[in-house]
């Protein structure tokens, strides 16, 4: 059970509705079961808008544009981080002192702004800390 504000990148909710995603799957859905239980969950408008994206389009089975609606409307009981003009700046800060890219660096900034302790995604180094987040890739874990 998480003990602080944890920030989902989007892969992991993907691999949470993607039933073919294996071993992913069950990691994914785990994770955002005990995000919903301890209510810690922080989440951006980037995340959610490419989840749906993906979802619908773009894993092996596609689910319904409604039913990816639905979802949507339940993670918005999360803490959700909108981004604004200052998170751009800031995203490009990051972006120029660590290398990442910029939609990455986006990511980073909204967890920041969403006061998550850890950020839980695929796409980045594991165990880096960023302006006191720090990455956690749970798949090297499982």
């Amino acid at each position: 059970m998480p003990e602080n504000k944890t920030f989902i990148d989007t892969n992991i909710i993907i691999y949470a509705y993607d039933v073919t995603a294996g071993k992913k799957h069950k990691t994914a859905g785990n994770i955002l079961a005990d995000l919903w239980n301890s209510g810690l969950g922080v989440i951006s408008t980037q995340v959610l808008q490419e989840f749906f994206v993906n979802v619908v389009q773009k894993i092996p089975k596609p689910i319904d544009k409604q039913q990816a609606r639905e979802i949507i409307k339940d993670f918005l009981k999360w803490h959700v981080v909108v981004n604004t003009g200052d998170s751009i700046v800031e995203a490009i800060d990051i972006c120029l002192k660590f290398g990442y890219s910029f939609w990455d660096s986006m990511i980073i900034e909204a967890a920041i702004k969403g006061g998550a302790a850890v950020i839980i995604s695929e796409d980045f180094q594991d165990g880096q800390v960023v302006s006191g987040v720090t990455i956690r890739n749970p798949f090297l874990q499982s």
